[in-house]
């Protein structure tokens, strides 16, 4: 029925017609209630309901039109008409659906003037009593007709609704998962750059250190070489983890270690110190509005891991690096300084992604993140992250 509509029209047209001669047959007049096969319709009204029924054929595609044409047809039989053939139903299924498929307003203004117009002319210039039931019905049935396609349209528009909502909620549903999983691939790429730059930067230090004092300090050579190997096995174990939290087919299991955090602050910087880089830590959190929050502890903690990398594998030889992480109001003001060593290599560190990290942790939590080359030599990280 939707995929050939003119169709489904003409076989509707075609009802209508077989109902309306098998009505004009009938006499609603009987002795004992209405007969059948006691009258016989004129030609002239066979003809308008023939022209009735071929209008509604087209009933969808001009709703208004046709039922001016029915109406029409209606009149002229309610004036000429004797006895009357109920040529009238036309009209009726004309104005369902100029109901069913216009507005509320259009629907009142038509079926107003419709129903009044065909029960006024019945009334006064038909050739029945005024109070003839028969005139009663034609307004009994416009204005059934119009109240049906009017609800008709109402329930249509509520399930289109209800199926752009959910059509709505799917695309928005589609577009969050996509939006989570890009999230996560930049969290997860993220960590991986932070761990991965971290170890290996320390491990390049200490196996120059060692290669360098092989000969004459093989002592000094085997630490450095304990140091390789601990920096190895630490950067195998969080990538291992990284790794198997990527391969999990379902939602991923509770972590068995907490997040590093400032908590493991010192462990950090003794592995920087242990590769040749002298570091001044200075941490002042008043914590008795609570403890610093899980998101904000790793985000400094990863800033400064990211920093120190920078310094050492970017500052020259005879660098230091200071770090101070300070309470300042309702935000966390972590800052990561070095001179530059005595012959710095690279002064403005921007090539990879390590930067652009930081600032995006911040910028993620509501702060920022700003980096920069100091006055006089080295280089400044300042991140400034809110407490809560």
């Amino acid at each position: 029925m939707r995929a050939h509509p003119l169709a489904t029209d003409a076989v509707l047209a075609f009802g209508a017609l077989v109902a309306m001669v098998l009505g004009s047959f009938a006499d609603p007049h009987g002795p004992h209630g209405p007969t059948f096969g006691t009258r016989t319709p004129e030609p002239f009204s066979l003809l308008l309901m023939l022209l009735g029924s071929a209008a509604l054929v087209f009933r969808r595609r001009q709703p208004i039109a046709v039922l001016a044409v029915t109406s029409g047809l209606s009149l002229l039989e309610l004036t000429t008409g004797e006895p009357r053939a109920p040529v009238a139903m036309c009209t009726v299924i004309a104005l369902y659906t100029v109901a069913a498929l216009t507005d509320r307003p259009t629907t009142w203004r038509i079926g107003l003037l419709t129903m009044a117009g065909l029960t006024g002319v019945a009334m006064l210039a038909g050739p029945l009593p005024w109070y003839a039931q028969e005139n009663l019905g034609i307004f009994a049935w416009t204005g059934m007709a119009a109240a049906a396609g009017d609800a008709v349209r109402s329930r249509r528009a509520f399930v289109d609704a209800i199926r752009e909502r959910a059509e709505r909620a799917e695309r928005t549903r589609d577009e969050e998962a996509r939006r989570r999983v890009a999230e996560e691939r930049l969290r997860i790429a993220r960590d991986l750059h932070d761990v991965v730059a971290h170890h290996i930067a320390l491990v390049n230090v200490q196996a120059g250190v060692a290669a360098h004092v092989m000969d004459k300090r093989p002592d000094q050579a085997k630490e450095a070489l304990a140091h390789v190997r601990d920096a190895s096995r630490s950067a195998l174990n969080e990538l291992r983890a990284t790794v198997g939290l990527l391969r999990q087919s379902g939602d991923p299991e509770a972590p068995t270690e907490p997040a590093p955090g400032l908590g493991v602050l010192d462990e950090l910087v003794d592995t920087f110190r242990h590769a040749g880089l002298p570091v001044q830590v200075i941490v002042q959190l008043d914590r008795g509005t609570g403890p610093l929050p899980a998101a904000v502890d790793l985000a400094a903690y990863r800033v400064i891991q990211e920093a120190l990398t920078n310094v050492r594998k970017h500052a020259g030889p005879g660098a230091r690096a200071e770090v101070s992480v300070v309470r300042v109001g309702p935000s966390v003001e972590v800052t990561v300084l070095d001179d530059g060593g005595t012959e710095p290599v690279d002064t403005e560190p921007g090539g990879g992604h390590g930067l652009l990290g930081m600032r995006e942790r911040a910028s993620a939590l509501g702060g920022s993140c700003s980096t920069g080359p100091r006055f006089g030599g080295g280089y400044r990280v300042h991140a400034v992250l809110p407490w809560a």
